[in-house]
């Protein structure tokens, strides 16, 4: 695969318009009689249910979050903490920042994840 076609499969999926999307409204088009707006609303507001109970909360990021907050990560959260205060002050004071916090957030991730597996894998099972 060439970059052409990489660069044409990309503009594909992002230039076609979703199979859900909602039909742009027209000046021309007739007003609904009073009955069909009822129901139209009607529907929706039973679609708008139907997918608020369908959506579930993932149990892996409520863990991490809690891992991210115990005592177990403290330190990586600790050295996370302090390199973004340093970070902050140093935008703040010259404009630039001469350091960055990945290294401190992946370790914070790394111990939240180790943390969270084995309770998230107790769950699923």
């Amino acid at each position: 695969m060439g970059i052409t076609d990489f660069i044409s499969a990309a503009w594909d999926t992002f230039s076609t318009p979703s199979p859900d999307a909602e039909e742009p409204a027209q000046a021309n088009k007739e007003e609904e009689s009073s009955d069909e707006k009822e129901e139209s609303s009607d529907d929706a507001e039973e679609e708008e249910e139907e997918e608020e109970e369908e959506e579930t909360v993932d149990p892996k990021e409520t863990l991490e979050e809690e891992c991210r907050n115990s005592k177990e990560c403290h330190p990586a959260k600790h050295h996370y903490d302090a390199c973004v205060e340093r970070v902050t002050s140093q935008i703040d004071n010259d404009g630039k920042a001469s350091e960055d916090c990945v290294e401190e957030f992946f370790h914070l991730a790394h111990c939240a994840t180790a943390c969270a597996a084995p309770k998230l894998f107790s769950q699923l099972k």
